[in-house]
C-alpha cells in the first residue's frame, strides 16, 4: 500500500484544477511577469537589442563576479561566438526582496535595466515607468 492510499480509498485528487490560476507554481508565475516585461519593451526596443534571450534562474551561481557586492537580481552575458546576448533574472533573490504586490514593479524594473544596458540608454528613457514601483 502506497502512502497516498490511506485506508484504501484511492489516490487523492488535486486541490485545484489543472486551469486554475492557483495552480501554477511560483517559478511559472515569476516567467510570466519576466515575459510580459519583455513583451512590454519588445515593441520598441527589439530592433536595437538584436539577438537577445531571457531566461530565468532560482538562484545566481555562487561565484559572484568580482564587480558584485550582495547578491544579483539579474546578470546580462554578452554576445560571444555566435551565442546571443543573454539576460538572466534570478527568482529568489527578487522574491525575497518584494512582496506580491511590488513583484512585478521590480521584475520589469531590472529587466530594463539590463535592456538599457544592451542598447546603451538609460533605464528610464527605455521605460518610462521605470522605479514607478508596482
Amino acid at each position: 500500500m502506497s502512502r497516498r492510499d490511506r485506508h484504501s480509498r484511492g489516490l487523492r485528487r488535486p486541490l485545484l484544477p489543472f486551469g486554475a490560476p492557483g495552480h501554477r507554481t511560483r517559478a511559472e508565475r515569476f516567467d510570466e511577469l519576466v515575459a510580459a516585461s519583455v513583451e512590454r519593451l519588445e515593441p520598441r526596443w527589439a530592433g536595437e537589442w538584436g539577438r537577445i534571450e531571457f531566461g530565468t534562474e532560482e538562484v545566481p551561481p555562487s561565484d559572484p563576479t568580482p564587480w558584485e557586492d550582495g547578491i544579483p537580481l539579474g546578470r546580462l552575458f554578452p554576445s560571444d561566438l555566435g551565442q546571443p546576448t543573454r539576460v538572466v533574472l534570478y527568482r529568489r533573490p527578487i522574491e525575497q526582496r518584494a512582496d506580491d504586490a511590488q513583484l512585478p514593479g521590480l521584475v520589469r524594473d531590472v529587466v530594463t535595466e539590463h535592456v538599457a544596458h544592451v542598447v546603451g540608454r538609460e533605464p528610464d528613457e527605455v521605460d518610462p515607468e521605470y522605479g514607478s514601483g508596482p
